[in-house]
C-alpha cells in the first residue's frame, strides 16, 4: 500500500520540493507483526530533521493513524516514510508556509541469508567518497546520490561497501552503520561531519554503556579497520551482521559480536523490539 497525503496514490506533483530538489526527509522502518519497530526512535530522528531543515513536522496522531493503517495485517515488512517540504514555485527558496507531503509505503521483507548475521558478510572499500556537511550529518535527508554512486561500484560480489569522506575518514557503510571491535571494547565513527546518525547504532551504544563495554566515538582511519580485532555493521533491517571479509581478505568474527545480537533481541533478519 502507499498512501499520499492520507489518500492512495502513485504519483507526486511534478512542482513538489522532493522531487525537484531532495527536499525533505525518510525513515525506514521494519513492520513486525502489524507494528512499526522502534517507531518513537525514528519520530524523534524525523523531528530532529525536521528542525534542521525547517520543514512542519506533522501532528503525531496523523502520522500514528497513517502507520496504523498501512501496517496493518502486515506480518513482516518494511514501511518507508517520506516527508518532503511539499509542492512550490521555481528556485531554491524555500517556499512560505509550506504544505509538507507525506508519503508512506510498504514493501515486502527483505530475505537474507541466516549465515549473514551468524558468520558474516563480504564487504569492499567504495571509492565514492562522502562530503563533509555538518549542517546535513545524521539526519536522513533524501540526498543519496552518494549512496547510489558507491552502490553502483559492485554488483552481487559482496554484500555491502565502506565509505570514507574527502578527507579520507572511515564514515559508515553505504547502508549501514560501522563498528570495530577492539579487545573487550567498541569504536565507531563520528558522524559529526557527515553520515547518518541509525537507530540500530544507538541502541548497541546505549547497550554497551549498559554493560559497560567501552565505546569510543572518533575518527576512524582506513588503518584502523585493519587493526581491528572484528568489525560489524548495523541497520534497522538487518540488525547486526559481522564483516567476515574485508576487501577480499578474510577477517575475524570475535564472540562479542554474537553477544550484542542476542542482548538486543536481534532474529536472523533485524530488529524484533
Amino acid at each position: 500500500m502507499i498512501l499520499v497525503n492520507g489518500q492512495p496514490a502513485h504519483t507526486l506533483p511534478v512542482e513538489d520540493r522532493g522531487l525537484q530538489y531532495g527536499d525533505g526527509l525518510f525513515e525506514t522502518l521494519r513492520i513486525h507483526h502489524g507494528s512499526p519497530v522502534c517507531w518513537e526512535r525514528h519520530r524523534t530522528r524525523l523531528a530532529a530533521g525536521c528542525r534542521r531543515l525547517g520543514i512542519p513536522l506533522p501532528g503525531p496522531d496523523l502520522l500514528d493513524a497513517e502507520i496504523s493503517r498501512v501496517c496493518a495485517g502486515v506480518d513482516a515488512g518494511v514501511l518507508k516514510l517520506i516527508l518532503t517540504r511539499g509542492p512550490g514555485p521555481r528556485g531554491y527558496a524555500p517556499p512560505k508556509g509550506a504544505q509538507p507531503t507525506r508519503i508512506l509505503q510498504v514493501a515486502p521483507a527483505p530475505r537474507h541469508p541466516d549465515a549473514w548475521s551468524r558468520e558474516g558478510v563480504a564487504v569492499r572499500l567504495c571509492t565514492t567518497r562522502l562530503a563533509r556537511n555538518p549542517r546535513l550529518a545524521g539526519i536522513k535527508h533524501l540526498n543519496r546520490l552518494e549512496q547510489v554512486l558507491a552502490r553502483s561500484e559492485w554488483d552481487d560480489e559482496v554484500q555491502e561497501g565502506i565509505m570514507r569522506d574527502t578527507e579520507g575518514q572511515v564514515v559508515e557503510g553505504v547502508m549501514s552503520n560501522l563498528f570495530l571491535v577492539f579487545g573487550d571494547g567498541l569504536r565507531t565513527p563520528d558522524l559529526q561531519h557527515c553520515g547518518v546518525a541509525g537507530i540500530t547504532r544507538a541502541r548497541v551504544m546505549e547497550l554497551a554503556d549498559r554493560r559497560g563495554i567501552p565505546c569510543r566515538v572518533g575518527a576512524i582511519s582506513e588503518a584502523d579497520l585493519w587493526r581491528a580485532d572484528g568489525l560489524f555493521l548495523t541497520n534497522t533491517l538487518v540488525g547486526i551482521w559481522p564483516v567476515s571479509c574485508l576487501a577480499g581478505k578474510t577477517r575475524p568474527v570475535p564472540p562479542l559480536v554474537g553477544h550484542l545480537r542476542e542482548a538486543l533481541g536481534l532474529t536472523e533478519g533485524g530488529c524484533r523490539a
